[in-house]
């Protein structure tokens, strides 16, 4: 690669650095993209699956989808994007179908890259379109950028793990108060065998423990004849 064009594609990827940035500002994955026509800036876009709920929503699309909105054109033949990972094989297939004419990638990604890493898409010659592939531009810096937000991520894991393992342990512990008074299962009463009906079961329990001495009073009946008998009596004849 000329002199000239190695300083284009460090310059495109600085500003695709740039988006990098923003995606990290709230808290996605560092990838930013930014495409040119020409040496000009057309469109550019960052990660954005999270916030916007949207699995598709990668840096390379989210800058493909504003371009080809703002050229009013879904081929860009004379477009060029720099993104500071390595294209996924949706992105990829994207950017073939959209024909453009280069692809600049900074960091290579040896889980889902499709650019060469785990799969080569720009280089199947089936396909109906090449597209010029070039990878590792500026890439200890886009690497970088991306061991430093997932190392600050497991810190802060870490850390709300602990957090809340220690508020755990400084809860009170439950302590029963036949434990505290030393009494043993043989020292405490039995609660009578009721049957709950209402789902309350201590006071289903209360009323049982009173049934017996239900069953032994007086029918509110039997009590009036008393009373009634008792003033017949007294009234005399």
């Amino acid at each position: 690669m000329d002199e000239p064009q190695t300083s284009r594609d460090e310059h495109g990827m600085r500003l695709a650095l740039d988006q990098a940035l923003n995606a990290r500002l709230v808290g996605e994955v560092p990838v930013g993209a930014v495409i040119l026509r020409e040496g000009q800036v057309i469109a550019t876009g960052y990660n954005r699956p999270i916030t916007t709920h949207d699995p598709t929503a990668h840096a390379e699309l989210v800058a493909l989808r504003h371009a080809a909105q703002l050229l009013e054109n879904y081929r860009l033949p004379d477009c060029e994007l720099y993104v500071t990972l390595e294209p996924c094989a949706m992105c990829a297939m994207a950017l073939l179908h959209a024909r453009f004419k280069r692809v600049v990638f900074g960091a290579w990604d040896p889980k889902t890259g499709a650019a060469g890493s785990v799969l080569n898409v720009f280089g199947e010659a089936r396909l109906n379109h090449q597209t010029e592939v070039v990878g590792g531009v500026m890439a200890e810096t886009c690497g970088r950028l991306l061991k430093d937000f997932f190392a600050e991520r497991r810190a802060q894991q870490k850390s709300e793990q602990a957090a809340a393992r220690a508020a755990t342990a400084d809860l009170p512990v439950a302590v029963d108060w036949a434990d505290e008074e030393g009494l043993t299962k043989d020292d405490l009463l039995p609660l009578p065998e009721v049957e709950v009906m209402s789902g309350l079961g201590a006071l289903d329990s209360a009323l049982a423990s009173f049934a017996p001495l239900l069953d032994e009073a007086p029918d509110r009946g039997d009590a009036f004849e008393v009373r009634a008998a008792q003033g017949s009596d007294s009234a005399g004849p």
